[in-house]
């Protein structure tokens, strides 16, 4: 056995049965099944409890995000990969091995994304592994587009999803886990771009197929709390994980950015929460908690960080015409 997957539940009554039920029906390879409750209170602890009897359950005194539950399912495990899922997915079959297999077959790979596909509309990809650019945005590969007819081979990203990937174990441990700051979103990208900063890299396989729900938590795809941590994530991800001339060479590119975003969410009513998040991150940035985060890889990871550039300028193009 050498992969546990990871379940985070937060009040996901509505998806848990059939995210269960697709892994029992999954049987490529064996693997342990671990689920870290995170203080729901709509009944899905007790149906977990007295339903599967077969998961590990780890449970949490009261909601600590994303972050705090797959770290707590993280330090738990056992086995030389983890596999972090979503409890609005379920995974067709084969998924648990095509990840490991990927894992395996890619020497340098920190971590693998898996394709991620519509669960209301099956025909179109809901990801195929995460991007992020110059201009300050992390974006799903293929988001909307035709499943049958995009991204059907392996390939570098910059970050997997971690609503449906594989990482090496000890890697996450070595480079401090998922980041508590950022509670929930882009904590994946942070994760991956650290792996990135330090010589390895991300991968994405089509083999692995998996069905998302998506916003199983927030409930929307844009709505003030998830408005609110991603714009201060996404401060923070940048002071975080670039040296200070990285900043400047990206800064007129990363203004034009948030101001693009801004006025999108000024559009959708949400323009002050946008601006109110970006403001807790600066604080987040100023503030012990976060300086203590800050990334410095030093001088022989230069060519390491040039890569990562090399990326976010190619990305932003991808952003526009891929």
């Amino acid at each position: 056995m050498k992969t546990t997957i990871i379940i985070p539940n937060y009040n996901g009554m509505k998806y848990m049965e059939n995210c269960i039920k697709a892994l029992r029906e999954e049987t490529s390879t064996a693997f342990h099944l671990l689920i870290v409750d995170n203080g729901s209170t709509d009944g899905s602890l007790q149906w977990i409890e007295k339903n599967c009897p077969e998961a590990e359950l780890i449970r949490m005194e009261k909601n600590t995000g994303f972050c705090g539950a797959v770290n707590a399912g993280i330090r738990a495990a056992k086995t030389p990969y983890v596999l972090l899922l979503n409890n609005d997915t379920q995974v067709a079959a084969g998924f648990v091995r095509a990840l490991e297999e990927a894992l395996e077959e890619e020497k340098k790979a920190f971590s693998v994304s898996a394709r991620m596909l519509d669960m209301n509309r099956p025909g179109l990809l809901d990801g195929a592994g995460d991007l992020y650019c110059a201009l300050g945005w992390a974006f799903a590969r293929g988001k909307g587009k035709e499943e049958k007819k995009y991204y059907r081979n392996r390939a570098e990203i910059f970050s997997a999803c971690a609503g449906a990937a594989i990482y090496r174990r000890e890697l996450v441990e070595k480079l401090g886990g998922f980041d508590d700051n950022h509670f929930a979103y882009l904590e994946d990208c942070d994760l991956g771009w650290r792996a990135q900063l330090y010589g390895f890299r991300n991968y994405y396989t089509p083999k692995a197929v998996v069905y998302h729900a998506g916003s199983g938590v927030s409930g929307s795809r844009h709505n003030a709390f998830k408005v609110s941590l991603s714009s201060r994530n996404s401060i923070y991800l940048i002071y975080k994980n670039m040296p200070l001339w990285q900043i400047l060479l990206n800064s007129p590119l990363l203004l034009c950015g948030y101001l693009i975003k801004l006025l999108f969410f000024l559009k959708k009513g949400l323009g002050g929460v946008y601006v109110k998040g970006c403001l807790e991150g600066i604080s987040l940035c100023t503030k012990k908690e976060g300086r203590e985060k800050k990334q410095h890889p030093g001088r022989k990871n230069l060519g390491n960080i040039l890569r990562i550039q090399g990326k976010l300028w190619g990305n932003t193009l991808r952003r526009f015409v891929g």
